[in-house]
């Protein structure tokens, strides 16, 4: 939105120039970290003066408004305060949601804030409270609706990693089109800032790039990496290349990751165990997953599941991998492998 010829007002943390209409609006937004000044009024750090010189108006209308819909209405200074004001706020997401305790395992109110400026989900253990208890970049997150596993018809679990290790967080509302409308609004996020990294791609090309679901979930049993401990009983979730496992299928934390590159890497997937092996578990289907590195060794309760993971499994491996792929893999070894029972 442009603001008057001369306006009084800044934010700095924009680099925009607005009016003193503008700037209450957006002073009242502090979730999202914004901060305004008066060109004659308030005290200018050189950093921030040097920051408004590199932005400015045009470029930042240029940045922020490349993928605003064509039947968006760009309100200006004349319009009335509420056209402004969502204007202003448009991007961002705030309400309360239902989420899961990572110690206690309750679900209880909890404030989230979902910011396409920052790129960013937060959430506040209080409504008030000044910091977030967490803040997580949209580009790194995988949404996918649980209802079954939450125990709500209306369960979404949040996946993303969190020091090197997967982080689950597991939400809910009362109200259907709510939760629908947060998912949504991550995916609208992802796809803004997939349009500003990959500018020629186009939509079709960007789409499998956002959330997705998990190619499959379930119950194995598993031993660890000397092959003689007991198999145990764990919930594995199978996210494209990434096998994770947990003791209990509403962890927050995932106990390991196994990565499954190409077949042509030295990675397979096939029935069975290895000759020798002592399967002291009360499941008698075995998989072998063989990588450069080590091999893993599963149990299925049923013929059927067996062959259902053998298919993901060699689905995955059968794919070529993507340099982001290749990336990712080189980040493994900080992550923890299936090593512990």
């Amino acid at each position: 939105m442009i603001c008057p010829t001369y306006p009084s007002w800044a934010s700095c943390s924009l680099g925009v120039f607005i009016c003193v209409q503008c700037s209450g609006i957006h002073r009242n937004i502090p979730y999202i970290g914004m901060k305004v000044k008066s060109l004659s009024l308030s005290r200018w750090e050189d950093q921030e003066v040097k920051f408004m010189a590199e932005n400015g108006n045009e470029l930042m209308k240029h940045k922020y408004e490349a993928v605003v819909p064509v039947y968006y209405y760009k309100p200006t200074h004349k319009d009335c305060q509420v056209l402004r004001e969502q204007w202003i706020r448009e991007g961002t997401r705030d309400g309360m949601l239902m989420k899961r305790g990572r110690d206690n395992g309750q679900f209880l109110n909890r404030r989230f804030v979902l910011s396409e400026r920052e790129g960013t989900l937060k959430y506040f253990t209080k409504y008030d409270a000044k910091e977030p208890k967490a803040v997580i970049k949209v580009d790194s997150i995988n949404a996918a609706f649980q209802p079954e596993k939450i125990g709500n018809p209306n369960g979404l679990q949040i996946t993303y990693l969190k020091d090197y290790s997967t982080r689950n967080i597991f939400l809910y509302h009362d109200n259907g089109k709510e939760i629908v409308d947060w998912f949504n609004s991550i995916r609208a996020i992802q796809l803004h800032y997939l349009k500003v990294a990959f500018p020629g791609a186009n939509d079709a090309e960007l789409m499998p790039k956002l959330t997705r679901n998990f190619l499959k979930e379930g119950y194995m049993e598993k031993t660890g990496p000397r092959h003689t401990e007991g198999f145990k009983k764990r919930w594995f979730t199978l996210d494209h290349r990434r096998l994770m496992y947990y003791k209990d299928p509403l962890d927050a934390f995932a106990k390991g990751e196994a990565f499954l590159g190409h077949q042509d890497q030295g990675y397979s997937a096939s029935p069975g165990l290895p000759a020798g092996t002592h399967c002291n578990g009360a499941w008698q289907h075995g998989i072998t997953i063989v990588t450069p590195e080590r091999s893993f060794l599963f149990t299925c309760e049923t013929e059927v599941e067996q062959q259902d993971w053998l298919k993901h499994f060699s689905d995955v491996i059968s794919i070529q991998m993507s340099p982001q792929e290749y990336s990712s893999k080189r980040l493994q070894p900080l992550i923890k492998g299936l090593y512990s029972v």
